[in-house]
């Protein structure tokens, strides 16, 4: 048992605490006020959709952006040749805005990796951190010392057993 403990602590220890970054207190507060301005600032822009209505409007693919592109460079370049019958100051508005958004997009879902990657590693750790805490657990029930075995049995409700005996703990 105390093999078991030992062998599990060293093992967890070597690959935990991947992430030793963390914010401090005013950075978190910082991060949710710049959220909050940005959510505030982009709020004239939120729109509801439903699924029915993003499987309706957002049928443009990649091709007919080419031909959106196309079309707005005629407009720029040889508006003589344009259909009266598009209003072109809101379809440049909304070429215009349909760039700045995308880049916006890009930015945030960059940031959104990088912060779910952070958070990957937060959770990795503090699994490994659990998993040795429930070894330690085990080998102190095992010696009899107070507390440890209803803790021991409050923790082993999170590892399943196969109906062929075996145990999937750590």
């Amino acid at each position: 048992m105390i093999l078991i403990y030992c062998l599990t602590n060293f093992l967890t220890m070597s690959i935990t605490n991947l992430n030793n970054s963390h914010l401090t207190t005013a950075q978190t507060t910082t991060a949710k006020d710049a959220l909050t301005t940005l959510e505030n600032a982009l709020a004239v822009v939120n729109v509801n959709l439903s699924a029915e209505d993003r499987q309706r409007y957002g049928s443009i693919n990649e091709q007919n952006k080419l031909l959106v592109n196309k079309v707005m460079d005629y407009h720029t370049s040889q508006p003589t040749l344009q259909t009266p019958h598009v209003d072109w100051v809101e379809f440049s508005n909304d070429f215009a805005s349909r760039a700045q958004l995308e880049s916006m997009i890009a930015r945030l879902e960059s940031l959104t990796t990088r912060l779910k990657n952070a958070k990957i590693l937060h959770d990795y750790d503090n699994y490994q951190a659990a998993l040795a805490d429930y070894a330690y657990t085990n080998f102190m029930a095992g010696t009899g010392t107070v507390g440890y075995e209803t803790k021991m049995n409050e923790l082993k409700q999170f590892f399943s057993r196969t109906s062929s005996g075996d145990q999937k703990t750590p």
